[in-house]
C-alpha cells in the first residue's frame, strides 16, 4: 500500500478544525500525558515534531525543550497550531512535508506521534534512516501511535516493528495498551 496522500489529510481539515479530536477527546489528553511522562530526560536542547496538527502535544513538548521545531503539512492546522503557541519564542513552526522536506538539522529529540502509519514500509524505512542521521548518539525517538484498525498503509504495531528493527536505535521503554504502543528509543 501507497503511503497516505495529503489529499486525506486536507478533507479532514475542511470537515473539522481538529478531525481527530485532538483537543478534547481523554485518549489524547491521557495519551500526550504518557508521552511527555515517557520522556527520559527532564530538558532537551532541540527537538522536532514532525506532523504536529493543531499542537495540542507541541505545546507540551515546547515546555521541555529549550527550541522546537514542528512542522505541519496543512495550512489550516498550521494556523492553529500558532495561535495555541504563539507566547512559546522556543517554537518554530513550518508547512513541510516529510520526508521530501526533512529538516537539516541536528535534534536531541524526534517526536513521532500518530504519524509513523501514514506511511508506506519502505518510506518509513527512510524516515528513520532521517531520524537516526539527524540525531545526536544518546538523543532520545519517541514513538507512539493508535493500534485500533486503521484504514492507513500500517498498523500502529506494524509502525513500531519498522522502528525497532532500523539499526541506531535501542529501544529503552515500551508500552503497549489495547488502544496505543509507546515506545522511546534511545540513539546508539
Amino acid at each position: 500500500m501507497k503511503s497516505t496522500q495529503r489529499s486525506y489529510f486536507e478533507e479532514m481539515y475542511a470537515s473539522s478544525p481538529d478531525p481527530w479530536e485532538f483537543a478534547t477527546s481523554w485518549y489524547e489528553q491521557r495519551k500526550y500525558a504518557l508521552t511527555v511522562a515517557a520522556l527520559p530526560k527532564a530538558r532537551f536542547q532541540s527537538a522536532f515534531e514532525p506532523g504536529c496538527s493543531i499542537g495540542v502535544l507541541s505545546s507540551m513538548l515546547a515546555l521541555r525543550c529549550d527550541a522546537l521545531l514542528a512542522t505541519e503539512i496543512i495550512s489550516s492546522a498550521l494556523g492553529q497550531a500558532r495561535e495555541r503557541m504563539e507566547h512559546l519564542p522556543n517554537v518554530r513552526l513550518e508547512q513541510a512535508a516529510i520526508p521530501e522536506e526533512w529538516p537539516n538539522e541536528t535534534f536531541d529529540l524526534v517526536v513521532l506521534s500518530e504519524l509513523a502509519y501514514y506511511f508506506a514500509a519502505d518510506t518509513l524505512c527512510n524516515i528513520v534512516d532521517s531520524v537516526v542521521s539527524s540525531t545526536l548518539r544518546g538523543a532520545t525517538v519517541i514513538g507512539v501511535h493508535w493500534r485500533g484498525a486503521t484504514n492507513y498503509p500500517l498498523s500502529g504495531d506494524e509502525a513500531h516493528e519498522i522502528l525497532n528493527g532500523r539499526p541506531g536505535l535501542t529501544r529503552i521503554v515500551h508500552h503497549l495498551e489495547p488502544d496505543m504502543v509507546l515506545d522511546v528509543w534511545e540513539r546508539t
